[in-house]
This record gives C-alpha cells, sequence and structure tokens, in this order.
C-alpha cells in the first residue's frame, strides 16, 4: 500500500464532490441575493440536479474503497495528524452521505430551494397558511431523513449530530436546563432595575452610512475584501465557495442603527473562520469549521463580546458619531453603551439581547422535539409559537411574521438540528474567549485601542487554522482545559449586566 497515491486519489474525489456541493452555494446565494422571483422554478430544479450529483460523488463506493484501504494507516497516527483527520472527517461524512438515497437528496434541495422562495413572498404578506403544506412537507422530509440513521434515541439526533458532531438531544436538555436556571434569577434582578433607553439606536441611521460604517469594522477585525464581499438579504447568512471566496450578506433597518451592524459583525466572525483556514485543506472536509456549534462561538463571540465590549465602543464610537452627528453627537458613550446591551425580552431573535438570546433558542428546540415527536401539528405550529413567548418571554407578537416565520431555517432546510448550535456557539464562545484572555490579559486593551489582531491571531492559531482536524469535543478540551460548561457566560452576562443595571 502507497499512503500517499491513496490519499491523493481520496482528496481528488472528495474535491470533486465539494466543488459541485459549492456550485451549488453559488446558486443559492444568488437566490438570496439578487435573483428575480421569476427565476424560482428554475432554481429549484438546478439545484436538486446539482444536489444529487453532488451527493453521488460524495457517497461513491470508491471513496469507501479508499477509506477502508486507507484505515490500518490513519490509526496508527495521532488524531490530530493531517492524514488520521482526514480519513476521520471524510469517514464521517461518508457514511452519512451513504445512508442518503440519492433521490432523496434531489428531492430535498428541490423542496427547499421552492420553499425559500416561498417563504420570500409569503413573510411580508403574513401568510402561514400557503407555507404550510410546504412546512408539513419539511417535517415529513426531517422524520425519512431521520430515519436513514436507526439505532437513536430520538428522532432528532441523526438531524442534531449532523450540524454538531457528538451532540444529541440527551445531552443538550440538561444543559439548557442549566442555563436557563442560571438566566432566569439574572433576568428577574434586571427587570427590578431601572431600565435601560435604547432610543438613542432608533433614530433614522441612512443604509449608506451603515454600510460604510460596518464595512470599516469588519474590515479592521480582519475580514479580507480581497477573499470576500458583501451584500444585503433578507436573512444575513456567511457562506464559502473556497478559501480564496468566502462571501457575507446583511440587511439594514434604517430606524433600528443596531440591526445592519451587529449581523455584519456576526457573520464576519463566521467569516473570520473560514478565512482562517488553511488554504491546503480547500475542498477537503478538514477545509470548514469543526461543527455548527463552534462556528457560531466566533460569530457570537465577535458580534457580542468583542463588538458590544466597552473595550469596542471606547475605540469606534467616535467614529460613529462622526457619520451619525446630528443622531448621536449629543449621545454620551455610557449611553450608547448601555443602550446597545439593553436587555429586555423581545419578539425577533436575530436582534434579541444576550441574556433572553438563548431563551429564543430554548423556544425553537422544544417546538422542533414536539413536531418531530408528533405533539405538535404543523397546523397548529403558529399558536404554539405565540403561546411559548408569552410564557417564556412575556411577549406576543402581533402576527405571524414576527412568529414563526421570522427565522428562514425550517423554510429552506429541515427541522430539526437547526437552533441549537446558536446556544452551543454562546457557551463555547465564553469558553474560548476566556482561554484567549489567560494567554493574553492585554487582548481588552488592545481592543480599545482598535487592535483585533492579537485576538484574531489567538484564534487562528487555536481554532481556526485547524478546521475539523478535532472534533467538537476534543477541540474544546483541547483549547480551554475543559468540556462545555455555561459558568463562563453566565458569569460574563452577570458581571456586564450588573455593572449596567447597578445590580
Amino acid at each position: 500500500m502507497n499512503p500517499q497515491a491513496l490519499l491523493t486519489d481520496l482528496t481528488a474525489r472528495l474535491r470533486e464532490a465539494s466543488d459541485l456541493a459549492r456550485a451549488s452555494a453559488v446558486l443559492q446565494w444568488d437566490q438570496s441575493t439578487g435573483m428575480p422571483p421569476g427565476g424560482a422554478a428554475a432554481r429549484a430544479r438546478q439545484l436538486a440536479l446539482l444536489g444529487r450529483m453532488a451527493h453521488e460523488r460524495a457517497a461513491d463506493a470508491a471513496i469507501g474503497r479508499l477509506l477502508d484501504r486507507l484505515q490500518p494507516y490513519a490509526d496508527a497516527l495521532p488524531l490530530g495528524h493531517d492524514h488520521a483527520a482526514l480519513v476521520r472527517t471524510a469517514r464521517r461524512d461518508f457514511e452519512r452521505e451513504r445512508r442518503v438515497p440519492p433521490d432523496y437528496s434531489a428531492r430535498l434541495a428541490e423542496h427547499a430551494s421552492a420553499t425559500y422562495a416561498a417563504w420570500m413572498e409569503a413573510r411580508p404578506r403574513n401568510d402561514f397558511g400557503s407555507l404550510r403544506p410546504r412546512l408539513e412537507t419539511t417535517l415529513d422530509l426531517s422524520r425519512e431523513y431521520a430515519g436513514f440513521f436507526p439505532g437513536h434515541a430520538h428522532l432528532a439526533d441523526p438531524l442534531i449530530d449532523a450540524a454538531d458532531e457528538g451532540m444529541s438531544a440527551a445531552r443538550l436538555q440538561p444543559v439548557f436546563a442549566s442555563l436557563r436556571q442560571g438566566l432566569a434569577p439574572l433576568l428577574a434582578r434586571i427587570a427590578g432595575a431601572p431600565q435601560v433607553d435604547d432610543a438613542p439606536l432608533r433614530r433614522h441611521f441612512p443604509a449608506a452610512q451603515q454600510s460604510r460604517f460596518s464595512r470599516a469594522v469588519i474590515e479592521s477585525i480582519g475580514y479580507d475584501f480581497q477573499r470576500g464581499r458583501l451584500d444585503p438579504t433578507a436573512h444575513p447568512f456567511m457562506t464559502r465557495f473556497a478559501h480564496g471566496d468566502v462571501r457575507i450578506t446583511t440587511r439594514t433597518n434604517e430606524h433600528f442603527l443596531g440591526e445592519q451592524l451587529f449581523s455584519t459583525l456576526h457573520e464576519a466572525g463566521h467569516a473570520l473562520y473560514e478565512q482562517g483556514t488553511r488554504a491546503e485543506d480547500d475542498g477537503t472536509p478538514l477545509g470548514g469549521g469543526a461543527s455548527a456549534g463552534v462556528h457560531e462561538s466566533q460569530s457570537r463571540l465577535w458580534e457580542n463580546i468583542v463588538g458590544r465590549s466597552a473595550e469596542f465602543w471606547r475605540h469606534w464610537y467616535p467614529a460613529l458619531q462622526a457619520e451619525f452627528p446630528a443622531q448621536l453627537g449629543g449621545v454620551e458613550l455610557p449611553a450608547f453603551y448601555a443602550a446597545v446591551n439593553r436587555v429586555h425580552p423581545s419578539l425577533i431573535r436575530t436582534d434579541a439581547d444576550e441574556v433572553t438570546y438563548n431563551l429564543h433558542v430554548m423556544i425553537r428546540f422544544d417546538l422542533e422535539m414536539d413536531l418531530l415527536d408528533g405533539r405538535l401539528a404543523v397546523a397548529d405550529l403558529p399558536a404554539a409559537w405565540h403561546d411559548r413567548y408569552q410564557a417564556d418571554l412575556g411577549v406576543s407578537a402581533p402576527d405571524d411574521r414576527d412568529g414563526v416565520l421570522q427565522d428562514v431555517h425550517w423554510f429552506a432546510g429541515l427541522i430539526g438540528g437547526a437552533f441549537q448550535d446558536y446556544t452551543l456557539g454562546n457557551i463555547m464562545g465564553a469558553q474560548f474567549y476566556a482561554a484567549a484572555l489567560r494567554a493574553d490579559p492585554e487582548i481588552p486593551a488592545q481592543v480599545s485601542r482598535g487592535n483585533c489582531a492579537p485576538l484574531r491571531a489567538w484564534l487562528t492559531a487555536n481554532v481556526y487554522q485547524h478546521g475539523r482536524r478535532l472534533p467538537p469535543d476534543d477541540l474544546l478540551e483541547s483549547v480551554t482545559g475543559g468540556p462545555l460548561d455555561a459558568r463562563p457566560l453566565l458569569e460574563r452576562l452577570t458581571a456586564k449586566s450588573s455593572e449596567i443595571y447597578d445590580l
């Protein structure tokens, strides 16, 4: 056996499958940013074809034979060795792909594309009824997918594990319960304190000026516009076509300053991760984030831990005031800092404050579990949504547009495994940042001078460059010295809220 020759053959086959998947991603990006509505039907057909072709390449028996021949060689190597990691991740992906029939991949791709196009039209009209049959099909497809992976304790487990390797409903539920237990008393204390006014953020801020400022911010933290671009869309996302082409999107609300800026920072955090992987891994399973949760740890770290910090605004607030002198010239930094960190139950997950955000995630996770288990019918989903928001956050949307229709996830993919990674990301982001501070306590002072390079360099060395070389649990353990732990997140939120609300 010549391991290098086998690895070369394996890598070539993996890159071919990856290239087809990336071609699909280009069409999906176009659909979300510039495609006219009349292209929806053809786009669904095109994505179905590419999805089937990519799946056939990824599930090719020749890949399985190469992996079988390479397994003894890989088993003799350390876990993090490049060749061992490639075989491990390729094996995981191949085993998942080969269980899923090509016809299913094509049906799912076509359905997801068509449903996304329908959601784009239905949400502004507050028209859940037109999407109900499509969402019922999505639920059927989600159960069908789970059925390809028998032996799990819960139908949601294969969907969760697809996004977050090693995670399951049984592992997540106690994590969510302990986090909720820690957040409840903090929210009660904040509710009893004098409230923060976010009126400074709710003036008229022209879109062009917001975009100019946001672009300067993400460029300063390290987003490389030579390998990326920023475009408007209905629901912001990051997409990677190649190591040299990692794009982000955002949306703008001219009457709420926080929406575009923090959405852009969030997606730039995802993109920094992808741009920080190794160029030689491009097109292989190693050339991407370790999991959806680890990915979210980076977007939430840059959006919240950095982007909402006092140090960040000590540097950037004068520039923001110069961009919007009429709106912010008379607003002092402490008032602005409090406004961007205001804790207040709200309707929209992507606009939620750090303290209540995870409650939004838990609501969605619970609804997914109920749908998959058959305890909740799609027809009853809007009412269940409103009931949970009233019970958990004390707010109720006036319509479905800001209720069940607000998130695109269920209307562009499957039901299950779609939301837990946001809370996992918040938890891991706090753990990663705490580890960065232990390694370099000067990071906050550097951020206050507008220098995020040391933090980005630490994250690149410890997280980004490794891609998927280590499973998520092993990566977290190696970087932070411990397992998944919500305490750093709760401690950070408590300290910040105590300062702002004088608790």
